[in-house]
This record gives structure tokens, sequence and C-alpha cells, in this order.
């Protein structure tokens, strides 16, 4: 059995993982940082922003893949995988700016309804209620 949406999901964690690296790097190489975050709290902000997404995203993933197993998924789970994707980008997003804090609040929003929604779907298909 292929899993497509978790396959695909996988796939778009690490390019977004990828990026979120990207970004640290970049700041540690113009501000001459290499190790720790250095007093520097634009990188600090940016570290906690990938460390939040290696936090969550192991999970969903596990989530999606054992919901996908049973073969109860279908688009939906993909779309949910989707909004989770999006909402860890939001949340990247809104850490470079504390000041704004509509992405990141739309982007932990968009974390947390999506991985409650699929524990709650787990927990309902293993007393064969979904």
């Amino acid at each position: 059995m292929i899993l497509q949406t978790t396959l695909s999901l996988a796939a778009a964690a690490v390019v977004i993982n990828m990026w979120l690296a990207m970004r640290c790097g970049r700041l540690r190489a113009s501000e001459k940082i290499l190790h720790g975050d250095g007093g520097h709290e634009p990188l600090l902000r940016r570290m906690r922003a990938q460390s939040n997404f290696i936090e969550y995203t192991p999970l969903m993933l596990i989530l999606i893949g054992v919901i996908e197993l049973t073969g109860k998924g279908g688009t939906w789970l993909a779309i949910v995988g989707a909004v989770f994707m999006v909402g860890r980008v939001l949340h990247a997003v809104g850490m470079d700016n504390p000041e704004v804090g509509k992405p990141r609040m739309i982007g932990m929003l968009a974390t947390m309804l999506p991985m409650l929604g699929l524990a709650v779907v787990a927990v309902l298909i293993a007393l064969k209620l979904f």
C-alpha cells in the first residue's frame, strides 16, 4: 500500500524544514554567529520557529500515516495535512515580527486544530466509530 498523502506531506515537511534552516543560516552568516543564537533575538526567534516545526510535525505525520493505513483517509486527509503545513509556514513568518501577531496566531490555530481533529478521528477509528 502506497501512502500517497503521507509521502506527499512528508516531502512538503522536508522542504519547509530546509527553508526554515536556510533562513537561520542566512541570518547566521550575515550576523557572523557560528554557534547558538549569539544573543541575537531575531536568530533566536528563527531557531525557535524551526524547533517548533520539528516538535509538531512528526506527531502530525504519524497521525496522518496511521489514519491513511486504516483506509479511512482520502482527499479530506490531504487537505487537513496541507492546512497544517501552511500553518507551520505562517507561524515561522509570524515569528520574524512579534509585533504583528496575526500570522503566528493563525499559524498556531492551523497547527493545533488539525492535530486535535486528527487525534479525535484516530480515537474514533480505534473505537470503530468512524
